[in-house]
């Protein structure tokens, strides 16, 4: 789609369609979401808060737009009609725009949280375009993930009065889901990866090597997020890692059946380790 298609009044919403499907809108929400509600449960109050969830969704929204971007010509070749930009809704150049234009506004609302908390959150953002520019055909793909996901709870404790550091196992433990998260969205696309010449650290695992190591550092996260912090570990935390290990078993058992079993229970032992991190709220400073 040229600008002046996208001008017109029908182009308009036809446009606004395709930069909603191309920011990848699950992990856009979804990571939003949780750092929204990491910062209410840490105790930021309303405009803290606020301000949280606007510079993490510009973020993510950069970062979507960027991934699409970068990617349309390979996208192409491999002829994924589902991605907007492919299929006509929306052209490379307005997504490439959107792109810059969310980062623009991710700036100075992250660095509205504080210079400390703001440079931790735009060092995340940083990784994850490095990752979209070529980080993510190479053995280092999972390190963007890792520095990317460690960063919010320093993002969010330090925009606390006093600008305390988060706690030493709040940050390995959203580095592990980081790396998990990399692992279980990579894996159910190896194939299609592999055909379009692009070899992460997944895709030089393999697919079945990759299934099994998955859910790994999703299991050490939560045992991390369980067992670190002070306290007693209580009922719900002996109850997470019981359901974390059962999510595991499950789709190692039915993988035979279907193959986005693995898929799906790496993504619920992830959700696991999300609320045990969000119940950690109060604690997550040094």
């Amino acid at each position: 789609m040229t600008r002046d298609e996208a001008a017109r009044p029908g182009g308009l919403w036809r446009t606004a369609g395709g930069l909603a499907r191309a920011c990848h809108p699950g992990p856009t929400v979804a990571v939003t979401s949780l750092v929204t509600a990491l910062a209410v449960a840490s105790g930021r109050d309303a405009a803290g808060c606020a301000l949280v969830a606007a510079a993490v969704l510009t973020g993510q929204l950069s970062v979507g737009w960027c991934n699409d971007a970068v990617d349309a010509g390979k996208d192409a070749a491999a002829g994924r009609a589902g991605k907007p930009i492919v299929d006509g809704t929306v052209g490379a150049v307005v997504v490439r725009s959107a792109a810059f234009v969310a980062l623009a506004l991710c700036g100075p609302l992250s660095l509205a949280s504080g210079l400390l908390a703001g440079s931790a959150h735009l060092v995340g953002v940083a990784a994850a375009w490095v990752y979209d520019l070529g980080v993510k055909a190479t053995v280092l793909s999972w390190a963007p993930y890792v520095v990317g996901f460690g960063s919010l709870p320093a993002f969010v404790t330090l925009g606390l009065p006093g600008h305390p550091w988060p706690a030493w196992w709040a940050v390995t433990a959203a580095a592990l889901l980081g790396c998990g998260a990399h692992l279980a969205n990579v894996l159910p696309d190896i194939p299609h990866d592999l055909a379009v010449g692009v070899r992460g650290w997944p895709q030089r695992l393999g697919a079945e090597r990759t299934r099994l190591l998955a859910p790994l550092p999703l299991l050490a996260a939560t045992w991390l997020l369980v067992f670190a912090p002070p306290g007693d570990t209580g009922v719900a935390g002996w109850l997470a890692v019981a359901v974390s290990g059962a999510l595991v078993a499950a789709g190692t058992l039915l993988h035979g059946r279907s193959a986005r079993a693995p898929f799906a229970a790496a993504i619920g032992v992830a959700a696991v380790g999300v609320l045990v991190l969000l119940a950690n709220g109060p604690a997550l400073t040094a």
